[in-house]
């Protein structure tokens, strides 16, 4: 897992939710956030049992949290739009 990775919930009242990863807290725990309900300022902490990895990295904002640059809620939110889209279909 690293920051920026997009990961979906699996357990939980968010199950089946996409966030982005925003900070690794220790090899258990990660801060999430969508952009919507859960914003930048303040992020889930989840238990990395309790989320798939989807492999996919948004690099334009992991870059930006690394380099502890201001990431937008909504740049977060347009992010996660064709994964959301992708589960209707």
């Amino acid at each position: 897992m690293r920051i920026g990775e997009v990961v979906c919930s699996i357990a939980g009242r968010d199950n089946g939710r996409y966030y982005i990863i925003t900070e690794i807290e220790s090899k258990d725990r990660v801060k999430v956030a969508d952009g919507e309900i859960k914003s930048i300022k303040n992020a889930k902490v989840k238990n990395v049992k309790h989320i798939k990895q989807s492999g996919d990295i948004l690099e334009k904002i992991a870059q930006k949290l690394e380099n502890g640059d201001q990431v937008f809620d909504s740049e977060i939110k347009s992010a996660l739009r064709s994964y959301k889209e992708g589960e209707n279909n």
